[in-house]
């Protein structure tokens, strides 16, 4: 295989001469396409679970609602900013941060097209790179994480605490499926360097099935398909998306550890988010996909590998992995967060560790016995597929154990719908307050503190007297009744 059959394919050799200024072009130009991807992605996926659930969806703003997005984030952007009495004020401000600042670097080494002409100085459509370019992505995901546990933490708030430690487990868990996941690509590229690793999917394989050579795919997501599916499912749990949205799980978390966030804090929140499904979905392409090169038959054409076209190749990839992830939530329900953890420990890890064993074996076997395909497919791959089926299997029969005997008990009559269902409450505790509840301390359901305290509005403090102000001691915001502040009772507080 010919890993620079292209003569535009940019190498390592050609990062870091660039001239200040297109070094500045291309990281405004990579901040622009962002934000630009991230109000498209917000209207693409309101306009597809539209469709999916048989509704209109966004159509007042601009033509046919496609400035929706925009007019959201404008609406942020004016929004009163609101932060609890209770919260970490330094670590408030810098948690959103934190969050949305490694999503923009991380697509700092994703390859956008090939080496290119701009205002006469030639150029890769990369801002940069490494020998561990795909490194670079993951510590970038990795360092979100803080981002997000600062923010429930500093919320002053038990939901956002409990959220963003939700989250974290989560994406810490799902980053471990989704590195190992991509272990098998370095194998095979010989690098882990996004523009090499690009490099290395450029030309078909040439393979050898018993005495018959044929060119066969490049794609990785063809040649490893474990690894392809294991990223797919990886990086939708680390992204925190539904079905695996579990860390905004309104339901249960109210939305998560951003319930106390609002204004422009909130949209940074909401930009990371998708910033990272963009960059996790440029990533798949870089990786799985071939890159910036014109899948077939378009490759036919000599010159969809060249000058500008490339890039419009890239972001149909781009596009087409974001519409799985708007598929996945106008599809599937919310798991469970014990059964979302462990299938990431049990199913992904393991399977993606046996993964990277037979593709290291196989490889190793080809080179060392002078084997074929076919051949190494049929003594190593089969026997190693049918192995792994029957552990599946038997583990799975294993852990579905009692399930199935319950059933079996409840067809033949042991169990019966009326019966009475066994106490998981924990009894009542001692009464100490004045409605009644019982005590978490003593023993009763925990039900979180309701005691969050939120500041006057400073603009209805600038008011004075008057309707929608404050009572002088109180702290509590005036309800704009006739010019007078109530305050509800509430005997649980």
């Amino acid at each position: 295989m010919n890993l620079w059959a292209a003569p535009d394919q940019p190498t390592l050799e050609d990062f870091g001469n660039d001239v200040w200024w297109i070094v500045l072009i291309k990281v405004v130009g990579i901040f622009g396409v962002l934000v630009l991807m991230t109000l498209f992605a917000i209207v693409f996926e309101r306009k597809v679970v539209a469709r999916m659930q048989q509704r209109i969806g966004p159509n007042r703003v601009g033509p046919r609602g496609y400035l929706q997005s925009l007019a959201d984030g404008l609406k942020l952007a004016f929004k009163e900013d609101i932060m609890p009495a209770l919260a970490d004020k330094p670590v408030y401000f810098l948690a959103p941060i934190i969050a949305a600042i490694p999503a923009f670097l991380a697509f700092s080494v994703i390859p956008l097209g090939p080496t290119v002409s701009i205002f006469g100085e030639r150029t890769p459509l990369q801002l940069t790179d490494a020998p561990i370019g795909v490194l670079v992505v993951l510590a970038c995901s990795a360092m979100g994480v803080y981002g997000i546990v600062l923010a429930g933490w500093a919320s002053g708030s038990t939901y956002p605490l409990l959220g963003s430690l939700r989250s974290a487990a989560q994406m810490v868990s799902y980053e471990i499926a989704m590195g190992l996941s991509i272990v098998a690509v370095f194998l095979y590229a010989g690098s882990m360097s996004t523009s090499e690793i690009v490099a290395a999917q450029a030309d078909g394989n040439r393979l050898d099935f018993f005495g018959f050579e044929f060119t066969g795919p490049s794609w990785f997501a063809v040649l490893l398909p474990v690894s392809f599916v294991i990223y797919v499912i990886a990086v939708v749990g680390e992204t925190n998306r539904a079905p695996f949205d579990l860390p905004e799980a309104e339901s249960e978390l109210v939305g998560g550890f951003h319930t106390e966030y609002s204004s422009l804090k909130f949209a940074l929140f909401f930009l990371a988010e998708y910033i990272n499904m963009v960059t996790v979905s440029a990533l798949a392409a870089t990786l799985f996909l071939g890159g910036w090169r014109a899948p077939w038959p378009i490759s036919i054409w000599d010159g969809a590998n060249t000058g500008w076209w490339p890039l419009l190749w890239f972001f149909l990839k781009v596009v087409a992995a974001l519409f799985v992830f708007i598929w996945l939530r106008g599809t599937l329900p919310r798991l469970r967060y014990d059964q979302f953890m462990r299938f990431g420990w049990k199913v992904l890890v393991p399977t993606a560790l046996v993964w990277i064993l037979v593709v290291a074996t196989m490889r190793t076997v080809s080179r060392e016995a002078d084997l074929s395909t076919g051949q190494v497919a049929l003594f190593v791959g089969v026997p190693v597929a049918v192995l792994v089926l029957v552990g599946l299997l038997l583990a799975s029969r294993s852990a579905n154990s009692d399930t199935r005997v319950m059933a079996e008990q409840a067809s033949a009559g042991a169990v019966h719908a009326n019966d009475p269902e066994p106490e998981v409450l924990p009894p009542a505790g001692a009464r100490r307050r004045p409605t009644g509840g019982p005590s978490r301390a003593e023993g009763g359901f925990p039900v979180p503190p309701m005691d969050l305290k939120v500041p006057p509005s400073p603009r209805l403090r600038r008011e004075g007297s008057g309707a929608g102000t404050t009572e002088p001691g109180t702290g509590v915001v005036g309800t704009g009744r006739r010019g007078t502040a109530t305050i509800e009772e509430d005997g649980d507080v």
